[in-house]
């Protein structure tokens, strides 16, 4: 029941919305109407600040023949009408505006009959206007203070503009758009940058954007700020040379050197136990000059640098400047090529001692600097290498000569060797020989070898073959003896008998000894090896021996 009167309301109501619809289309007032309709409002939803636009409101609905005046407020303040206008029933109201930023939001139109109080008024749906104030006058601010600064510090900037709403920014450096990084934080006109890198430096801009619609577009672009990241020092590394003086003294030039870091540069050398110098540089590097006693060791140097607020601290170095001396040894290395041939060589010359050596290579007297058609020089901390390739140039006597990089008065050579292709690819007669005996002694070992094992495995075969048949002669032996047990008894009961000792000499020669015998005996026939044979005979004659006197007993 209750689904039927909703049903029924539902009807009704589509019915009556339909009538005030058809009424409206019409255009027409309804005679002796006393509702007025709901005012219609038109107008545009956008509009540039300081422009003139205009709004229209009409009612369909009206009672014929009365005056009906129109009124366009902003939403919910009646206090203050943006317009008014009085017209005839049917006739549209105009209200042409000088648009401001205080119209911007919603704004209905108000309907009224007027003299008649009886009819009450009537309000339109409310229309949006958003007013737009082309943006101008962009510009960056600093808000973390300095444009320059050190690495790991924040930075802040924000973008001004002159005036605009409905604003929308964009952020530049150096022409592009700001990479995207968790460190990187844009939030409309504020840009903040947790920590500096000396990547993040650049020149910043901010673009401001507003439209008014799809074709209408206002920007303002700021002017660059340069912002510069400086780059923390790093580690300073010591380095330091040795060079003689003019009174026969020695000192060296100390060198504290970092790889990283934005000049000024503040480098310092201390001892263990005191402070040599310091210098601020516009480089990276920073050189000390301290005397130096030869062989003796002065303690250690250590370098410090600083920019900004930061100091770091460099690896302790020994101070200890040793004279080449001792022994000075070459040898080389060889690289073979097709056929097995000799094509370069790598000679490696170095010295005992010495802090400081300096090398020089000698072909047949003349030094070798550098790369030349057929050598090349390659000197090393700890030793020289003179990479030679192997054919008629190069031929000669090679050796070479190390001095001390800051003087040169002592100098010790190395032996001299001789290089020559042909000689290189000669095999020596020792080596010749060595191998040829090597290989004959190998020939011969194998010879032996298997001459040995063919008579291991001849000798093994005829033990082999002795043993099955002595043990084949056992069996036979076994079976005759138990086949005639009860004869050999009965002719022992007549010789007890008779105490005839002949007949128990004859009874001895037994039948089935007799057979036995003529199977070793064929068996003895079949073994080549005489004296294996005579062991095994009598083996075989004694055990014959001692088992018969027990069977006759």
């Amino acid at each position: 029941m209750t689904t039927l009167r909703a049903t029924v309301v539902v009807l009704l109501g589509f019915y009556t919305f339909c009538q005030e619809t058809r009424a409206s289309v019409q255009g027409a007032s309804v005679p002796g109407a006393s509702v007025l309709g709901r005012p219609l409002l038109y107008g545009p939803s956008t509009a540039l600040e300081k422009t003139v636009e205009e709004f229209q409101c009409e009612v369909l609905r009206y009672p014929k023949e009365e005056s009906i005046l129109y009124q366009l407020f902003r939403e919910g303040d009646r206090s203050k009408a943006l317009g008014f206008y009085s017209a005839l029933s049917g006739e549209m109201a105009n209200f042409p505006l000088y648009i401001t930023a205080s119209y911007e939001g919603y704004m209905v139109c108000v309907a009224s009959v007027q003299n008649n109080t009886v009819i009450q008024p009537t309000v339109s749906q409310r229309h949006h206007l958003r007013v737009v104030d082309p943006v101008n006058g962009a510009q960056v601010v600093v808000q973390s203070g300095s444009v320059e600064f050190y690495e790991g510090k924040p930075l802040s900037l924000r973008c001004n503009i002159a005036k605009g709403n409905h604003v929308s920014y964009q952020w530049l450096v150096d022409g592009n758009p700001l990479p995207l990084s968790p460190l990187h934080n844009q939030t409309q006109e504020q840009l903040f940058i947790y920590r500096m890198v000396p990547q993040d430096s650049g020149e910043y801009t901010c673009v401001a954007t507003n439209q008014l619609n799809i074709t209408k577009v206002y920007s303002s672009r700021s002017t660059a700020k340069v912002i510069k990241v400086k780059e923390l020092v790093s580690e300073p590394d010591l380095l330091f040379l040795v060079l003689k003086g003019r009174g026969g003294t020695y000192f060296a030039l100390v060198t504290c050197q970092s790889l990283n870091g934005t000049p000024p540069i503040t480098f310092s050398l201390y001892t263990r136990s005191e402070f040599i110098s310091t210098e601020t540089v516009d480089e990276r590097f920073a050189t000390f000059s301290i005397p130096v006693v030869l062989d003796l060791h002065m303690g250690f140097l250590q370098c410090q640098a600083q920019n900004g607020d930061r100091v770091v601290y460099g690896q302790w170095t020994a101070m200890h400047v040793v004279p080449v001396g001792g022994a000075v040894t070459m040898h080389y290395d060889t690289d073979v090529g097709e056929n097995f041939s000799i094509v370069g060589l790598r000679f490696y010359c170095s010295v005992e001692r010495g802090t400081f050596p300096q090398y020089l290579w000698f072909l047949n007297g003349t030094v070798l600097e550098g790369r030349g058609e057929f050598y090349w020089v390659e000197n090393q901390p700890e030793q020289s290498i003179l990479l030679l390739s192997v054919g008629r140039s190069s031929a000669g006597t090679y050796h070479c000569e190390v001095s001390d990089s800051f003087d040169d008065t002592t100098v010790i050579s190395s032996e001299a060797r001789y290089i020559d292709k042909e000689v290189l690819n000669h095999l020596p007669t020792t080596v010749v020989a060595v191998v040829f005996g090597c290989f004959l002694f190998l020939v011969t070992l194998v010879t032996i070898c298997c001459f040995i094992g063919l008579l291991y495995q001849k000798r093994q075969c005829l033990v082999e073959k002795s043993m099955l048949d002595l043990k084949l002669g056992l069996e036979m032996h076994n079976i005759m003896v138990s086949d005639d047990d009860e004869e050999f008894l009965g002719r022992q009961c007549i010789m007890v008998a008779e105490n005839d000792k002949k007949d128990e000499e004859e009874y001895m020669e037994d039948d089935g000894v007799v057979r036995a015998a003529r199977i070793v005996d064929s068996d003895q026939e079949e073994v080549e090896s005489t004296d294996e044979w005579l062991q095994l005979h009598q083996e075989l004659k004694n055990t014959l021996e001692d088992e018969i006197p027990q069977n006759n007993f």
